[in-house]
């Protein structure tokens, strides 16, 4: 079976933190469990591992949830004798019961059914034998052993799983400290996790050198920080003000390679500003040739801890690719700030639904746009968008756009935005779900408050529950990998056995 992608285990640790365990022996991890809260209907009805673990990132998690799901257990083989799983279920007793959950609940594997279904009458027949003694499971024997008890058989569980040929075990351990006969009503507490944001509504401007555009750059992050944004967002392509004091008439694709000669030193300054004036930069986006030779529009994002991130337009659009030869990006992920992971879509990709589910599905809370565009229809493109992906995914949007026009520069000549910070529309957020807009077409700064519990308790009790309520059973995403260089937590197959005994 493949391993985790670190997008998966990112979602996991961002969906349900409590959850997650990993065994250290000797400085190295030799085990590691994911649960998830589940509602009992889901739970303990018919279900398979796609279906309960959000695809594997968790995000199925559900904070009302009365019972604890395993979706998986891992113990390093070479490490056997240690009483690894032993200790990892232990870890998830004690968290259901400091929750006052009903029990856990998972799918375990049968490894022994392959090898004997010809003698027994189906997985049905090899279970009740199994827990008769007639026939020995080391999986199924482990978790009896735990305490765990099943209650039936899960087919089409995990179809990878060939000893098991797909099906599992639905295993229960019930908390004895929970009365079974009172239904527990968990409710989402209506704390406070307050994030400022800070939009900039950029004039697009002639500048006289580099300097200058920093300057100008640094005006709006120090205005920002003296607001004490946690968080400041600059439009897609605000750099091509640099191509303002080029002494020579240059072509689009000119033009766009000798910008690519500004990004280390656009990048050093956006980090410095991040660490002097204590503020999360999201510096819009700036052409940047890469490895292959390819010029890709990416975003970077300078954190006030220091660290740098790089995000890659996936989608460009018919006029990037024509004028300036742009590539689109292969990968797309949350990125870990300190108010909790975010995510950034560049412009055109706002447009594209299932980048937003991604992000999201690996925890982010907020995703930036930074957008470019040269009309209203186009503007609207990119704003109703975000609306729906601000609605459909319970999360806020922060979108920040270019203003103004730039003669001289091919395909910059003139610009539209509205810069805006969405909410979804429910009670918690402002009545059209907008927690603050600019005006149109002029340079400002767009600042406001949102609190990030306030999507915690939308998405567990708000009026509608879009991500609760997706049709896991009907549909789902599928990430390709092919040709795609994230890194994989194992590129090749586990040895046989590697996979512990219970929890997927």
């Amino acid at each position: 079976m493949p391993g985790y992608s670190r997008g998966m285990v990112r979602g996991q640790i961002n969906n349900f933190p409590e959850g997650q365990f990993v065994a250290v022996y000797d400085g190295k991890i030799v085990g590691y469990c994911a649960s998830s809260r589940i509602d009992e209907a889901i739970a303990l009805g018919p279900h398979d591992w796609d279906q309960i673990s959000g695809k594997g990132f968790g995000s199925r998690h559900d904070p009302t949830g009365d019972w604890l799901y395993g979706f998986e257990m891992c113990v390093d083989p070479k490490q056997r004798g240690l009483r690894i799983g032993q200790r990892l279920y232990e870890a998830r007793r004690m968290l259901a019961e400091r929750l006052e959950l009903k029990g856990i609940v998972f799918g375990g594997r049968m490894p022994g059914y392959y090898r004997t279904r010809s003698k027994v009458d189906g997985p049905e027949d090899y279970l009740r034998r199994v827990r008769a003694g007639k026939l020995r499971d080391p999986v199924i024997g482990f978790q009896i052993a735990n305490g765990f008890e099943p209650i039936g058989v899960l087919p089409n569980y995990l179809p990878e799983d060939r000893r098991s040929c797909g099906f599992a075990a639905h295993m229960v351990w019930h908390n004895p400290y929970v009365d079974p006969n009172e239904d527990p009503k968990f409710r989402v507490p209506r704390g406070i996790e307050s994030v400022r944001l800070a939009t900039v509504q950029l004039q697009a401007r002639a500048v006289k050198n580099f300097a200058e555009f920093v300057h100008n750059v640094e005006y709006f992050v120090d205005v920002a920080a003296g607001y004490r944004a946690d968080f400041i967002v600059f439009p897609e392509l605000f750099t091509l003000q640099l191509l303002a004091y080029e002494k020579e008439e240059l072509s689009p694709v000119e033009a766009i390679d000798r910008l690519t000669e500004h990004r280390r030193p656009i990048v050093n300054e956006l980090a410095r500003m991040a660490l002097r004036y204590n503020i999360n930069i999201i510096g819009g986006s700036h052409p940047t040739r890469t490895e292959d030779g390819d010029i890709q529009n990416v975003a970077y994002v300078c954190l006030r801890d220091g660290s740098i991130h790089a995000q890659e337009k996936i989608h460009p659009t018919p006029n990037e690719r024509y004028w300036w030869n742009i590539k689109g990006g292969d990968s797309i992920d949350t990125i870990q700030t300190d108010c909790g992971p975010i995510g950034v879509l560049i412009c055109y990709d706002s447009e594209f639904p299932e980048l937003a589910r991604r992000l999201v599905d690996e925890g982010a809370r907020i995703i930036f746009v930074p957008f470019c565009t040269d009309s209203r229809q186009a503007y609207l493109r990119v704003r109703y968008c975000c609306q729906a992906r601000a609605i459909e995914n319970q999360c806020f949007v922060v979108m920040s756009g270019n203003v103004g026009n730039l003669p001289g520069v091919e395909n910059m000549d003139v610009q539209y935005a509205q810069s805006c910070i969405l909410t979804p529309c429910d009670f918690p957020f402002a009545r059209d779900g907008i927690a603050a807009e600019a005006s149109e077409n002029v340079e400002t700064l767009t600042i406001s408050d949102v609190n990030l519990a306030d999507l915690t308790w939308a998405r567990a009790e708000g009026t509608v529950r879009n991500l609760t309520d997706r049709r896991f059973d009907l549909y789902q995403i599928d990430w390709s990998h092919a040709g795609h260089p994230e890194t994989r937590l194992h590129e090749t197959p586990p040895a046989r056995g590697a996979k512990a005994p219970g929890g997927g």
